[in-house]
């Protein structure tokens, strides 16, 4: 924490809803993938993991259907 910044006469407490905003799971995810957003991360400079969050998130919101069609 930078030198200048003083909370110590502040009464502050921590975001009680700040651990149901997101939750940790472990997932599968191809190399492939993975490597596309991480490339996609580099470029943009946001952490990959927050664009699988945001993609996954956009998929949701908008009702977008997996096509299960297998050839």
């Amino acid at each position: 924490m930078r030198a200048h910044y003083d909370f110590s006469g502040m009464k502050s407490r921590k975001n009680p809803y700040a651990r149901k905003l997101k939750r940790q799971i472990t997932i599968r995810i191809g190399t492939g993938t993975l490597d596309y957003f991480r490339e996609m991360s580099n470029e943009t400079g946001v952490p990959y993991q927050n664009l699988i969050d945001s993609y996954l998130a956009d998929c949701a919101l908008s009702h977008r259907k997996l096509r299960t069609k297998w050839e």
